[in-house]
């Protein structure tokens, strides 16, 4: 995760754009926390809500905390010093009055296993949040890797690999689903190097995705990338999002499919494919 550092430049510029933009008698309700910073450098701020003109706020990320906000109070004006989504997109921000990161995120980790009953100050528990946030560091970093390819040397049939185990967590539930994967295709022009099938899986799956997603993401890059004459993804996983709450059934496994070309247009083909992996 890429962290960018806001500095108080940039946030007193921020500012000044702000008071330039309003009346010179609105005055400012901070959201907790860093709004409450952020009202106070107007030189304008208020202790309650119900005495601003506008709440304001030092950063817009999902929207969560403005939907929640606008419900409460629909007739104010809302404020926001910095858009994530606009200006710093899939980056960690930090504010000077913030500590580290990864300090802030393990007391979020603290305070939602405090919500679900856990005592925290217990020798078992003690090093879990820094954990748990090594661990989705990890898992949503899969190693980076060049797709190399060579000429396909007149070769045109399939090309297949088999029972490539992977990991995934569900978006819905964040909890993991895993199995094995098929990847096979037949090559026009180049091929890739072996490795770069099971690659190309992880780099997928190691995200918060659903398996439909994985499955066609694998065979469109492929596609893109080799250009060959067909494509075929084919993955089987156990979801303990099914199996360990809601409908509760062990053992049962889910199979989804991207068949691109060939594999998708020529029956011949596909039955081929299919009695290969059998």
């Amino acid at each position: 995760m890429i962290e960018k550092i806001i500095t108080w430049e940039e946030i007193y510029t921020k500012i000044k754009l702000v008071l330039k933009e309003v009346k010179p008698t609105d005055t400012f309700y901070g959201i907790p926390r860093g709004g409450q910073v952020v009202a106070g450098l107007t030189g304008r701020a208020v202790d309650e809500p119900s005495k601003a003109s506008i709440i304001i706020d030092d950063l817009i990320d999902s929207g969560a905390t403005y939907n929640k906000w606008v419900k409460k109070y629909p007739d104010h004006k809302f404020c926001f010093l910095f858009n994530k989504d606009d200006e710093f997109p899939n980056q960690w921000i930090k504010f000077p009055w913030e500590e580290s990161g990864a300090v802030e995120v393990e007391e979020n980790v603290i305070r939602i296993l405090e919500y679900l009953g856990e005592d925290c100050k217990r020798e078992g528990l003690l090093d879990t949040p820094k954990r748990y946030i090594k661990f989705w560091t990890e898992f949503l970093s899969p190693p980076k890797f060049n797709l190399t390819t060579f000429e396909a040397e007149q070769y045109d049939e399939i090309i297949l690999q088999d029972n490539i185990p992977f990991y995934s967590v569900c978006e819905h539930h964040l909890a993991p689903f895993f199995g094995y994967g098929s990847i096979a295709y037949i090559p026009s022009k180049r091929i890739c190097g072996l490795s770069k099938l099971s690659r190309t899986l992880e780099k997928f799956s190691r995200r918060l995705q659903n398996q439909e997603r994985i499955t066609t993401q694998v065979a469109e890059y492929l596609a893109e990338e080799l250009k060959p004459r067909g494509v075929a993804v084919i993955l089987r996983a156990k979801h303990l999002c099914m199996e360990m709450r809601g409908v509760k059934k062990h053992d049962t496994w889910t199979t989804t499919s991207k068949m691109t070309g060939l594999f998708f247009e020529d029956t011949k083909a596909r039955n081929e494919l299919m009695n290969l992996i059998k």
